[in-house]
């Protein structure tokens, strides 16, 4: 699978587990920065990730910063993209099976690596449910296609 990563600097170290796990994996991944710790501007990763999943040029998308929500909130505003933050396994089960979620988001001060890393699995494992949830996911999709009527 070709996944998408990117981080700011608070979830550069998480970013660089994470990007490690893949590649051992044998995942592509496309790092699309930060590249250290230095101060940068979340929405930009949040960007260059939710547009290479948008336009398919990745699969999947994974980014993180500090709490997760800034990336979250920034990613969903591409359209087609539906990000969601990682809380537990469970959840992110949900979000893929229900929502199609097609990027994930973790906050590194509140996500150890190992337990990112399992959620992280989950993600990229379970499928898309489809069904009343294909449904509902169209309807998301026509909020997008609203913004632009």
């Amino acid at each position: 699978m070709k996944i998408a990563i990117g981080a700011d600097h608070a979830g550069f170290a998480l970013k660089e587990y994470l990007r490690e796990k893949l590649a051992k994996e044998g995942h592509e991944v496309d790092d699309l920065g930060a590249h250290s710790d230095a101060s940068v501007d979340y929405p930009d990763y949040a960007s260059a990730v939710a547009h290479q999943v948008a336009s398919g040029a990745a699969d999947r998308g994974v980014l993180v910063c500090y709490t997760g929500v800034g990336m979250s909130i920034a990613a969903n505003k591409v359209d087609g993209i539906r990000a969601a933050l990682a809380v537990n396994p469970d959840e992110i089960a949900l979000t893929r099976r229900h929502n199609n979620a097609n990027v994930v988001t973790f906050g590194a001060k509140f996500t150890p690596p190992e337990d990112a890393a399992r959620m992280l699995d989950v993600f990229l494992t379970t499928d898309f449910t489809g069904g009343r949830h294909a449904r509902r996911v169209d309807k998301i999709m026509s909020l997008e296609r609203e913004k632009h009527d």
